[in-house]
């Protein structure tokens, strides 16, 4: 049972709540509910997917009060249905409800990554193709999210402009071509670090291919062009398809034989799972 969360959580956490409490704490939960008082409850779905995010909203909760207990029945990673019980919470009344909307937060929109990734990697499950996911992540959640990703059963990208080099089509501008851009990356970065170039036509593919790359990402093309750009390839480098993947497309990209398909939207917009705490009376 999972509560792995990613280094840096905690100062996300605090982050969190200090904008919803600011330096006057939360008003309305101090003014209704008794100190003494103390609750239980249940984190409930509203509809099927993958948890996802249940550990960082099990810290958020303990940040504002280490009594707060969590009983968790569906750990992160977890297929769940609609109606389920995620988890109980049970502890200070005033804690559970000051952190309820950064734990439900949380967990609604990590567990809406790790559910759209499932939906897609369902979807090519027998082509041998992998979802991906790209840089397109929320300013200080992107750990958080690509864990989510990889919780759906897909893969990560690079996690930064630190871990790769990948040239895209403003790089190709910047320098004049495809070719002096591989050159300077690779007389860079040396040897141990992967070269990507990101191409839009068979004919960038060719120059890709001429002077040689570990991959190439294959921006935007159709189908059939994808075909053709995988028959080029011939297993030379990795083949990866982006741009406007969609649940209705992706099986048709998966299926012209590429090696990766790395979607943003899972990241920057896949609707969150709802998630409710159902509070005993």
């Amino acid at each position: 049972m999972s509560t792995w969360v990613p280094p840096g959580t905690d100062r996300l956490l605090e982050i969190g709540l200090a904008e919803d409490l600011a330096t006057a704490g939360d008003l309305t939960t101090d003014a209704v509910v008794p100190a003494h008082l103390t609750l239980s409850g249940a984190l409930v779905a509203r509809r099927a997917g993958i948890v996802a995010g249940l550990a960082a909203a099990i810290r958020a909760w303990r940040l504002v009060d280490p009594l707060v207990h969590v009983d968790i029945v569906a750990p992160d990673g977890a297929q769940i249905a609609r109606g389920a019980t995620i988890a109980f919470v049970e502890g200070p009344a005033r804690a559970i409800l000051t952190g309820e909307r950064l734990a439900l937060n949380l967990l609604g929109h990590l567990s809406g990554i790790a559910t759209a990734t499932g939906d897609l990697v369902a979807l090519v499950a027998d082509t041998g193709a992998v979802v991906a996911d790209t840089r397109k992540t929320t300013p200080g959640l992107r750990a958080l999210e690509k864990w989510a990703v990889r919780l759906g059963g897909g893969a990560n990208h690079r996690f930064g402009l630190h871990d790769a080099v990948l040239i895209k089509d403003n790089h190709i501008a910047a320098v004049g071509g495809i070719t002096e851009a591989v050159a300077a990356a690779r007389a860079a970065v040396g040897h141990l670090v992967p070269v990507e170039v990101e191409v839009d036509s068979l004919t960038q593919l060719d120059e890709a291919l001429a002077v040689g790359v570990d991959a190439v990402l294959l921006d935007n093309l159709d189908p059939p062009r994808l075909a053709e750009a995988v028959a080029r390839i011939d297993g030379a480098c990795i083949a990866e398809a982006s741009g406007t993947i969609t649940a209705e497309t992706i099986r048709q990209v998966a299926e012209t034989g590429v090696d990766v398909i790395s979607v943003g939207w899972i990241t920057h917009s896949a609707p969150a799972l709802d998630v409710g705490l159902d509070v005993a009376p």
